[in-house]
């Protein structure tokens, strides 16, 4: 039974309705995909086993900080090795930018799937090559040159892998359901961040001071070759997505005639307004989650001087938090639409900043839990409908390459930066509110943004065709296609 149009969401009729006017007639029983629910399964649980494993090394740099800065930095003071630890850890996001431009036409020639699962050997190999790496006591300044290089190659990796596992995912997900089936992908996000703040827990409960900087801090980090094999496997048997497909002539056709540096050109010239939405968003995301998760247990343990352990774990609620909201808001997202959802959590930042802070630097155990979830609520509401909406910004043909450049560049700029330059400010004005001024401000920025962010739930990607789940969906939608377009041509033929 076709959908009635009363029914239907607004902006869902308005989409389907300019396609109708475009292809002057209804959508034929051909011009709807058909996705397959086990090749489905498989890109999603592939998609965000690669963001698990990026995040798991991120916990456990985050959470490793301060140790690390006294393995590869002795000679400086504490506040010093923290700021000189963060900066290596920003420095990765330098190069994500770079990797975006190497990566991101590169999927949109070749194929999401090939560069996928390259990203995923060049960060399992970064990530276990930090486990490898002599100290500075044994080698001297070259270990601290050697943990900056293996972190620019798992910051050029990182370039193409968020960029082009959420085009994937979009691409394969059925228009009903996107928000929901993306959300998955920064559900792995956090679950490996989950696991790699819940291991150096365990790890800080279970080993001294002195055994943790002697070679306690590796283990985390060499895990991460087993989880890469594993996630490469995955990867190696998926299937390009059908949108892809479905335009593999047109790129084929390009790939002679456009160079990388054409497309780039072509991106910036063309596209410069959904690019700009694109970074408004990822500011918002990624301000308010590399504060949660990159300084907010430095901040306790150094700021507030709390133990290491009650730090671990008062961050590890927040995430584990978000782990059981996330799908609910992209599910949520795929009802209400994105753009409620991103509004409502950027009004809430600029409200919810300061109390949330005040709460964590209170005394006691439930008050500073209390407003790590305030922050993790916030969080899961920008990270559940990102991976939905930005691919949607753009058409097939340049979404790996406009993706990778207006992400990257987002989060190298603003994201990664994130607990360099709060930590940076704090010791600099001595004022430890510093961090939710500027989550106060990420908010302003992101309530700019969703005024002209358009809303894509529940309607095709950008230049593809519409996508379901399952033989009755695409009958339904060809029949409901039938009666709009009649309604369309009816309001255009009256005077």
């Amino acid at each position: 039974m076709a959908r009635t149009l009363a029914a239907m969401p607004h902006q869902v009729r308005e989409e389907l309705t300019r396609r109708l006017r475009r292809n002057k007639r209804a959508f034929r029983k051909e011009d709807v995909s058909v996705v397959e629910a086990p090749m489905l399964k498989r890109a999603v649980s592939a998609s965000a086993l690669g963001n698990c494993m990026e995040w798991f090394d991120f916990g456990v740099y985050s959470y490793l900080a301060s140790t690390i800065g006294k393995v590869f930095f002795p000679d400086a003071s504490p506040g010093a090795q923290v700021v000189s630890s963060f900066a290596t850890f920003a420095a990765a996001f330098v190069v994500r930018p770079l990797g975006g431009l190497v990566f991101g036409p590169l999927g949109d020639r070749i194929g999401r799937q090939k560069v996928l699962a390259t990203t995923m050997i060049m960060m399992a190999a970064g990530t276990f090559v930090i486990g490898l790496i002599p100290s500075y006591g044994t080698i001297g300044f070259a270990a601290p040159i050697l943990l900056l290089l293996a972190r620019m190659v798992q910051g050029f990796s990182t370039g193409g892998e968020y960029g082009g596992a959420t085009t994937f995912v979009a691409e394969y997900s059925p228009d009903r359901h996107r928000g929901f089936l993306s959300s998955w992908l920064d559900f792995g996000t956090f679950v490996g961040y989950a696991l790699g703040s819940a291991l150096v827990t365990l790890l800080n409960f279970l080993l001294s001071d002195d055994q943790m900087v002697s070679w306690g801090w590796r283990l985390p980090f060499l895990i991460a070759g087993p989880l890469g094999v594993i996630g490469l496997y995955m990867r190696l048997k998926l299937e390009e997505s059908p949108a892809f497909q479905k335009q593999l002539d047109e790129h084929e056709k390009s790939l002679a005639q456009d160079s990388a540096g054409t497309e780039f050109k072509t991106i910036i010239r063309n596209h410069w307004r959904p690019l700009l939405l694109c970074m408004g968003i990822v500011l918002l995301y990624n301000v308010t989650n590399y504060m949660v998760t990159g300084f907010l247990p430095t901040y306790q343990t150094d700021t507030l001087n709390r133990s290491s352990s009650s730090a671990d774990v008062l961050v590890l609620i927040g995430m584990l938090w978000i782990v059981v909201l996330i799908t609910f808001i992209g599910r949520l997202s795929d009802r209400v639409g994105r753009r409620p959802v991103y509004a409502v959590g950027a009004a809430a930042m600029i409200v919810l900043a300061i109390p949330a802070f005040l709460l964590i630097k209170a005394e006691g155990t439930w008050l500073p839990i209390l407003g790590v979830l305030i922050l993790s609520t916030l969080l899961a509401c920008f990270a559940a409908p990102s991976a939905a909406t930005l691919p949607a910004l753009f058409p097939t043909a340049i979404r790996y390459a406009a993706m990778g450049i207006g992400f990257n560049f987002a989060v190298a700029a603003f994201g990664g930066t994130t607990p360099l330059v709060t930590e940076a400010l704090v010791n600099v004005t001595g004022d430890d509110m510093v961090p939710a001024y500027y989550l106060m401000l990420a908010g302003v920025i992101g309530l700019v943004t969703v005024k002209f962010l358009p809303e894509s739930a529940q309607v095709p990607l950008n230049g593809s065709q519409p996508m379901v789940g399952s033989e009755e969906e695409r009958q339904e939608l060809v029949s409901t296609s039938k009666e709009l377009y009649r309604v369309s041509q009816e309001h255009a033929g009256k005077p």
